[in-house]
């Protein structure tokens, strides 16, 4: 937020202004005086921020009245969204691993509560991030807000008594996996199957082969790893990671490693951890902040933490190791709580284990080195994999999920408030 935001200032700057109101909680808010619509989005991670910008530009391609309001990052912020709160500051997993970021979140909770009640949107878009957002929805419903929820939890797989929570919260859901309009149907929840919105990523028309690999060019086999979106997620994987590259390379020097830096994680944070863990030299591991559809279309196979970016690998055709590891009790807390047998989207959509997965303890570098063995130097496997991740893909769907989530929102824009 600045001073120089037209839509939305904080209280004390530059003193009163014509034609606004002053909310006690301390926020200026343009009071209307046109027909124009206003839209609050909340994206409380990196992939779902992503996922939000493509959403904003296709409904500004229908309406060019609307303000955007909201939580969110670089992309958002990018379409002209006015972010009262970065997603970087609340995007964690796990149980333990929330305590030391929850003054944070609940701060970033008031802040969002305030902004809807102060902005009083037209319509509250959510997009994932369930317990934040699902508390939001709480707030908007009370208010009179329509809520559109794009990319909604996965209570089909875990904590299923929030279907409750949902019918009574959202307006409608747009969801993103074949089977879950027809789940939410049958729980009385006007539902959309949209397509997943990773199939509106154009892959790179050119593979930057030259910036990934700037110091040697072609050579053999490149595995590409990526620890994760998050500052703590790359804490917790890359050093099994880039010691499992370690004792690949003294068999196998042949091979080559790439580490993605997600743009929501520093550079610095990735350079430390390889610093203190790495003895590879810059010609058999660089560091990367090329788009993953990039690197994607340049290696061999990928080592990835669960996430988005597993479902990303698959719809490239990439060969993929999924690692994941979390505290002792938020694992346990999760295991008592989810009712799937894999982690994997991929793995989830193909009712198979597609993609191999170590979790906790396999996720270690004796057995992440072995798994990258048993398939970097097996064509067979390497073959099987890319035709069943074909057969993920097609089963995914036609692109054009953001224009019909757009379409949705429209909609609901138009329906009389209640």
């Amino acid at each position: 937020m600045t001073s120089s935001d037209p839509g939305y200032m904080l209280h004390g700057i530059g003193g009163v202004l014509p034609g606004r109101r002053v909310s006690r909680r301390g926020f200026f808010v343009k009071q209307r005086q046109s027909a124009r619509k206003r839209v609050m989005i909340v994206a409380g991670e990196a992939s779902g921020d992503l996922h939000g910008a493509r959403l904003v530009r296709e409904l500004r391609a229908r309406a060019s009245g609307i303000d955007f309001w909201g939580i969110g990052g670089k992309a958002l912020r990018s379409e002209g969204v006015r972010l009262a709160v970065d997603c970087n500051t609340l995007a964690v997993v796990g149980i333990t691993e929330v305590l030391p970021r929850l003054p944070q979140i609940l701060a970033g909770m008031n802040t969002a509560k305030n902004l809807l009640r102060d902005v009083c949107p037209d319509l509250l878009i959510l997009i994932d991030f369930p317990d934040f957002n699902l508390h939001l929805a709480a707030t908007a419903k009370r208010i009179g807000v329509p809520v559109l929820y794009y990319i909604t939890p996965q209570v089909w797989a875990w904590r299923k008594g929030r279907v409750r929570i949902l019918k009574r919260r959202i307006d409608h859901a747009a969801v993103i996996l074949p089977f879950e309009a027809d789940f939410f149907r049958r729980h009385g929840i006007a539902a959309t199957y949209v397509g997943h919105p990773l199939l509106d990523h154009e892959p790179p028309k050119n593979t930057p082969t030259g910036r990934l690999w700037p110091e040697t060019g072609a050579g053999g086999p490149l595995v590409a790893l990526l620890p994760g979106s998050r500052e703590r997620e790359v804490a917790g994987h890359l050093p099994a990671m880039v010691e499992a590259a370690d004792r690949l390379a003294r068999r196998h020097p042949e091979l080559r490693f790439a580490v993605s830096v997600a743009p929501s994680v520093r550079r610095e944070t990735v350079e430390e951890i390889l610093i203190h863990r790495s003895s590879l030299t810059p010609a058999a591991l660089t560091v990367t902040e090329a788009p993953v559809e990039a690197l994607f279309s340049a290696c061999t196979m990928a080592v990835a933490v669960s996430g988005t970016v597993t479902l990303q690998a698959a719809l490239a055709g990439t060969p993929t190791v999924i690692v994941y590891r979390v505290s002792a009790l938020s694992y346990w807390a999760g295991r008592t709580l989810i009712r799937v047998p894999f982690i994997g989207l991929a793995n989830l959509i193909a009712g198979r284990q597609v993609m191999p997965e170590l979790i906790q303890k396999e996720a270690n570098a004796d057995r992440i080195a072995r798994a990258v063995e048993q398939i970097v130097f097996s064509p067979e496997t390497l073959e099987r994999m890319r035709r069943e991740l074909s057969r993920i893909r097609l089963r995914m769907g036609r692109p054009g999920a953001s224009a019909r989530v757009a379409d949705i929102a429209m909609n609901l824009l138009g329906a009389p408030r209640r």
